[in-house]
């Protein structure tokens, strides 16, 4: 793909997923392969069961693939321990859902703050940079509010503050405002794209809305197994 390779943050060699039902492999994922530069934003789009999901849960170490690698930021994740590749999806990746995912008994920015609480101790910096993402996202007055006091593009904002809290190399966002009005969306994404730009962060977005993979520098297609340039 003619990248620079100390400049990349993710490489995707020949991944394939097959599932097993019933003596029958189906096949889902049959050889991605793909590189994002640091700072780079792509999007990929597909259809409804194309795999994009699944994709997207392999590259960040929520899943396995059934062959393939992928490194991350020099990491090879295959054939680390679930602890090893824990440890690298907490200090280097950063994840948006669709539904934010947020835990009810905790403040905004007790939420912010989760991954580093899970992982470790809570600093001065910690606490100065989630309330600094609050402010960017336009939070600075609902820090204190818990989930079920905010909007759902307030929330979704939220948990795209507790996807950055540790400056990450790489996000990945699954379909981030699809449970939004596209009004809501529409102002959701125009912050994260431009707090993306402020930290300077890799960006992987699937999205089933061209208009945005417009939003992105390159955008591909998940079709039959395969990843195409779009």
């Amino acid at each position: 793909m003619n990248k620079d390779i100390d400049s990349l943050v993710l490489i995707c060699n020949n991944l394939h997923k097959s599932y097993i039902s019933a003596s029958t492999k189906l096949p889902i994922l049959c050889g991605i392969n793909l590189e994002v530069a640091s700072g780079e934003t792509i999007s990929i789009v597909g259809s409804s069961g194309s795999g994009k999901s699944t994709l997207l849960h392999i590259l960040a170490g929520l899943d396995n693939a059934t062959s393939g690698s992928i490194i991350i930021d020099g990491h090879v994740l295959n054939g680390l321990k679930d602890n090893q590749v824990c440890n690298i999806r907490n200090q280097k990746l950063g994840f948006i859902y669709q539904f934010h995912h947020l835990l009810p008994e905790f403040t905004a920015y007790e939420n912010v703050l989760m991954p580093i609480l899970i992982h470790g101790n809570v600093n001065a910096d910690n606490k100065e940079f989630a309330m600094h993402l609050l402010n960017r996202l336009g939070l600075d007055k609902r820090f204190s509010h818990y989930p079920s006091q905010l909007s759902g593009g307030e929330r979704q904002r939220v948990a795209i503050a507790r996807a950055v809290i540790n400056n990450p190399k790489l996000v990945f966002a699954d379909e981030p405002t699809g449970n939004l009005d596209n009004h809501t969306g529409s102002q959701v994404l125009e912050i994260f794209f431009s707090l993306q730009k402020e930290l300077k962060t890799s960006l992987i977005i699937v999205t089933h809305d061209p208009a945005i993979a417009a939003l992105t520098k390159s955008s591909y297609r998940l079709k039959d197994g395969l990843l195409n340039l779009y």
